[in-house]
């Protein structure tokens, strides 16, 4: 297993704790990615600019795994109001081409800081073309 970084995702608060994105294999595993920021979420309150940031975050660390977005094959999306599903949808009709990935959305009554609305985990395989590419820490 190796551990991956990208310098425009924050690293997690408390080393130790969790890793944002791990290689397994040709598999890459993505915590749950959210817009937190020390000062607030990018996107202040607004869920779809939080998704697009969170999206952006996401593909940054798929690169540095050696694969792409449209290598993701599971999402899990969680969002604290059900309601802001056609926000998180356009978000992600902008990132995904193709053959989308499975995908669960789950309505949670919190998440990890204030002023969050919404966080996403992914799942995806490297292309076998790729697999050196991934930046260990």
């Amino acid at each position: 297993m190796t551990k991956v970084a990208h310098p425009d995702v924050p690293e997690p608060p408390l080393p130790g704790m969790f890793s944002n994105a791990r290689v397994v294999g040709n598999q890459f595993f993505l915590s749950g990615m959210h817009a937190g920021t020390p000062s607030g979420p990018v996107g202040g309150s607004d869920t779809y600019q939080q998704t697009v940031e969170t999206f952006r975050r996401i593909r940054s660390l798929a690169h540095a795994c050696g694969a792409d977005v449209d290598d993701i094959v599971a999402l899990r999306i969680y969002v604290k109001a059900i309601a802001d599903k056609a926000a998180i949808g356009r978000a992600r009709a902008q990132v995904f081409t193709g053959d989308f990935p499975c995908s669960t959305l789950i309505e949670v009554s919190a998440l990890v800081e204030p002023g969050l609305t919404v966080e996403i985990e992914a799942h995806g395989f490297i292309p076998n073309a790729r697999t050196t590419g991934a930046s260990p820490v």
